[in-house]
């Protein structure tokens, strides 16, 4: 199910942010929501990107049991999707809408370091292990391909980018985020559901959740302007795709014992292709955006990169990528990090 985009590659600056001659704080959440010591304490909180006047929201995700995968007589089904699993997620926060370009252009252009040196302020304690992560290289083409910037979602990464904003959010903010794992992304794009999407099983009614190929435009649409799914979660059903953590594995299901509940299931990548993005896309028919389905990266995403060698940052033709972050309540231990590849490592060797 991998697509290929193809575009006319049009060189383009992308804008940068007014600066703020302002007093800038290091990340700050509104109120204390964002602590909590269980489940029950969870709360959504809008968290502050420290230097800068953008926000986003997180939305708590409790933890659970759920079916993955989709049942064998569900329309438009797909063999990678089966056959179904019992698997055990943990409690984690989960950004309410895909990231956006106005969040990811403080990383990969560093306006957070520029607004500090044209206000004149020193780096805070989080701003020196933020700036020591690595950025990327400025990209060759506009990568909005002039579909829209603010409010937006960011495309076109590759998943070491994505994971390597995650790590510099971490950094920025004092919370680790990271990227979800497949499990947990359909766990909570199902939201307690077994319907094929998170509203039911009729795609007669997807245009009131989601962006796909009939109703989009041929382009990407600003987050949050349908309707959420159960838990609070906005464009889980099309937009763009969002990457996981996984690599994809057809045949993945049928590894996990039957008749067993799994634990936080990944499948820990060990190859830079194929990985996993969810959710279907702007792009995409509407049997791609249920919330079983399951598309596989390819190195034809970097098609039309006139780079030698290719960019470990830019997926020039996946124009209909994106991914969105996620907290878990209890931060696993370095030594499980780096078993499951959940963080960005050496940016020679990951992707």
């Amino acid at each position: 199910m991998s697509k290929v985009k193809t575009r006319v590659v049009v060189w383009q600056v992308p804008a940068l942010l007014v600066p703020l001659a302002l007093v800038m704080l290091a990340g700050s959440v509104r109120g204390d929501d964002a602590e909590a010591k269980s489940a029950a304490e969870m709360k959504p909180y809008t968290e502050e990107i420290g230097g800068t006047d953008v926000t986003f929201d997180m939305v708590p995700i409790p933890g659970g049991e759920f079916m993955m995968g989709s049942p064998e007589d569900e329309e438009d089904r797909n063999d990678d999707e089966g056959p179904q699993v019992k698997v055990r997620i943990e409690p984690f926060w989960m950004g309410k809408h895909e990231v956006t370009w106005d969040e990811y252009d403080i990383w990969s252009f560093n306006l957070d370091i520029q607004r500090r040196e044209i206000a004149q302020l020193e780096p805070t304690e989080l701003d020196v292990v933020a700036d020591a992560v690595t950025r990327p290289t400025k990209p060759y083409t506009d990568m909005t391909f002039g579909m829209g910037h603010d409010d937006y979602p960011a495309i076109c990464m590759t998943q070491l980018a994505a994971k390597m904003y995650c790590r510099w959010l971490s950094a920025k903010t004092g919370h680790y985020y990271r990227l979800p794992t497949e499990a947990e992304w359909e766990y909570a794009c199902r939201a307690g559901t077994t319907t094929a999407y998170s509203f039911g099983d009729d795609p007669g009614d997807l245009d009131d959740f989601g962006w796909h190929y009939d109703n989009a435009d041929d382009q990407y649409q600003k987050v949050g302007q349908k309707k959420p799914n159960p838990w609070g979660l906005y464009d889980m059903h099309g937009n763009v795709s969002e990457w996981v953590l996984d690599q994809y594995i057809p045949e993945q299901y049928s590894k996990y014992p039957k008749g067993q509940t799994v634990e936080s299931p990944v499948a820990v990548p060990t190859t830079l292709y194929p990985r996993i993005v969810r959710g279907g896309s702007w792009d995409d028919d509407p049997d791609g955006l249920r919330s079983s389905a399951r598309f596989e990266s390819s190195d034809e995403w970097k098609l039309q990169d006139p780079q030698i060698p290719k960019s470990i940052w830019y997926h020039t033709d996946a124009i209909h990528v994106g991914f969105r972050v996620i907290r878990p309540l209890n931060v696993p231990d370095k030594a499980t990090r780096e078993k499951l590849k959940l963080d960005a490592e050496d940016v020679t060797n990951d992707d």
